[in-house]
């Protein structure tokens, strides 16, 4: 652009015509826009203006806001949405037993607090008889890091032998460097003292508030469903209001149940394994297997170490060890790819892929606890998604392979 004369330039509005601001645009009226291509179309700067005030872009812009505004809800509310979220599939869980127990005349807060009762029961007598194991694996914590690490180092000689020769290469070029070279800075950490009593305060603060959370839940049973439904001014939206909240809960109770069993069960049988493999302290990894499993690949995955750390200082020969993990691996693969597929079915089976994105999800977001709820979470969203019909491709998505689609494959 070149400069023109004022009274060639466009004036802003409420500017004086005679004046000559910094703020006036320095525009040429008689430029015209030029194509790059010669088949190129022109530049046409209302129909921009005209998509811009459309309500197709106002829609994308709004969205995109609401997608960050929810991310950074989730993620610096994690302290008040993670008791919240625990309750409420917990309560998914327990709301067939307040019913039940509704048959004979029991009314909800009073189920409800025995419901209470009884977990807290179940947790005491577990964390009582696992107490000893966990005391005695602890005492010898330091004693079997160091056996492990001298059986792993015979294994691994020659990446300490490469590891070595890097330091001294580094130190030779440190050397070389002379004095002008950077100091390095260590941050003092807290103490693991600090850090496990700051953690076990949390844990006891967000579980008195999920039990608390709980409890109310429970014992007011069908207050929310009762109260959606009168204020839905359609009798056909009340029927479909009250189906699918029945069948959603129907549905997540069935799939938070069964994956208990399953979990459960693969705990007894590890528990059996590692009995008959000659570990110390079965129950404790029968019981790190049940509380494990409920995260997906990561469990499995922290498990098997675990386990090989702990059948390195039992037996003689890394080979020996190796059973152990190998033991382990071979139950857990015959319930992820057979027994949780039966009794799944195909409506509470999850996509792999999306099992693992939203694991990732719920992780970054969340951290530990967030891995753990990932999977009821998507489960109760695809289940939730089923059963709506504008969602319905959704919670196609989120689901397994169907027999129709596996044949289509195979021809």
């Amino acid at each position: 652009m070149h400069a023109d004369s004022p009274d060639e330039r466009r004036k802003l509005p409420g500017e004086d015509p005679g004046g000559d601001s910094v703020l006036t645009p320095d525009v040429d009226p008689a430029a015209d826009a030029v194509p790059v291509e010669a088949g190129a179309p022109k530049p046409d700067l209302a129909r921009t203006g005209e998509a811009m005030d459309s309500t197709r872009g106002r829609s994308a812009g709004v969205t995109t806001l609401t997608v960050l505004a929810l991310l950074y809800t989730l993620y610096f509310a994690r302290p008040f949405l993670l008791p919240i979220v625990v309750a409420l599939l917990l309560s998914f869980l327990f709301s067939p037993v307040v019913r039940a127990m509704a048959r004979f005349r029991i009314p909800p807060p009073v189920s409800a607090g025995l419901i209470i009762l009884g977990l807290l029961a179940s947790v005491g007598f577990a964390g009582y008889e696992l107490s000893g194991p966990v005391q005695r694996w602890a005492a010898s914590a330091p004693e079997t890091f160091a056996t492990a690490q001298a059986r792993i180092r015979t294994v691994l000689q020659p990446l300490e032998r490469a590891s070595r020769t890097a330091q001294q290469v580094e130190r030779s070029a440190g050397a070389v460097a002379g004095p002008g070279q950077a100091q390095e800075v260590v941050v003092k950490q807290p103490s693991l003292i600090a850090r496990v009593f700051g953690t076990t305060q949390r844990f006891l603060v967000t579980a008195l508030e999920v039990l608390i959370l709980l409890y109310f839940l429970l014992a007011a049973g069908d207050l929310f469903l009762q109260k959606l439904i009168k204020v839905l001014p359609n009798v056909r939206d009340k029927r479909k209001a009250v189906e699918i909240a029945r069948k959603t809960e129907a549905s997540i109770s069935t799939y938070l149940l069964t994956t208990f069993a399953i979990t459960l069960s693969e705990g007894v049988v590890v528990t059996l394994a590692m009995w008959g493999l000659g570990m110390p302290n079965p129950l404790l990894w029968g019981a790190l297997v049940v509380v494990l499993e409920f995260i997906p690949y990561l469990g499995a995955l922290i498990m098997t170490a675990i386990l090989t750390l702990a059948a390195l200082t039992v037996y003689d020969t890394v080979g020996q060890a190796l059973l152990v993990p190998g033991a382990f691996l071979l139950i857990n693969v015959i319930q992820g790819n057979f027994v949780s597929p039966m009794l799944m079915g195909h409506k509470l089976a999850l996509n792999p892929v999306a099992l693992l994105v939203g694991l990732t999800f719920w992780f970054w977001i969340w951290g530990l606890p967030g891995a753990f709820v990932a999977v009821p979470l998507l489960a109760t969203f695809k289940i939730f998604c089923d059963h709506i019909e504008s969602l319905a491709a959704v919670g196609e998505f989120l689901g397994m392979r169907d027999q129709t689609e596996r044949r289509a494959i195979v021809r």
